[in-house]
């Protein structure tokens, strides 16, 4: 799903693009497994991070139309746009090149089943 106003897409392979920054929920263990993942194999530190817990997460959340209470929510945000949920993932595996681009194709799909059901089976962090 594409989060906030629609603009015209540009890649996140632009050699001198700002960082796009990901909002992530920084309680859940999944997702702090995902972001330093990302951190790994950001090679050209295009992605930054915030917590949605925290004001600069919250802020981009609400302008982006999301709520930012709602833990589902995940949120890229670039120069070109924003997007949520697997429409985010899939830009972010991109973005990464090499055989990411590869891992994007699937990537959305593994998002939305293991997205619903992290609460279940990953601990939080109080």
């Amino acid at each position: 799903m594409r989060a906030g106003l629609n603009r015209t897409d540009q890649s996140l392979n632009t050699p001198h693009a700002a960082p796009a920054t990901i909002v992530f929920d920084g309680v859940c263990l999944l997702c702090n497994g995902w972001v330093k993942f990302l951190l790994r194999h950001d090679r050209r530190a295009r992605y930054r991070f915030a917590a949605m817990q925290g004001q600069a997460g919250r802020a981009l959340l609400q302008q982006h139309g999301l709520d930012p209470d709602d833990p589902l929510s995940f949120l890229l945000v670039n120069h070109s746009g924003a997007w949520s949920d697997s429409d985010a993932l899939v830009r972010v595996l991109a973005g990464l090149g090499g055989l990411w681009r590869f891992a994007a194709v699937c990537g959305g799909v593994v998002h939305d089943s293991a997205w619903l059901t992290r609460y279940r089976v990953s601990p939080h962090r109080a």
